[in-house]
């Protein structure tokens, strides 16, 4: 997962970290920690992330350098 990425998607959503962290139903020291690359973000949550930022899951994982937009059903 490249960690800078998720701060700056956050950042794009004017959210500090516990706005973010709220939102995820997670504690604000775990998602500082994801946001840190201190711990491994769960795939659970990485989807949630894409979802929120309506962003490709392969952004957040580091795989394309341009976030895509996720497409609607």
């Amino acid at each position: 997962m490249k960690y800078q990425r998720i701060q700056d998607l956050r950042k794009d959503a004017d959210l500090t970290q516990q706005q973010m962290a709220e939102k995820l139903g997670l504690w604000t020291t775990t998602y500082a920690r994801y946001e840190r690359g201190e711990k491994e973000i769960p795939f659970e949550i990485a989807i949630e992330l894409s979802k929120f930022h309506n962003i490709s899951l392969d952004y957040i994982a580091g795989l394309i350098n341009t976030p895509k937009k996720l497409k609607k059903d």
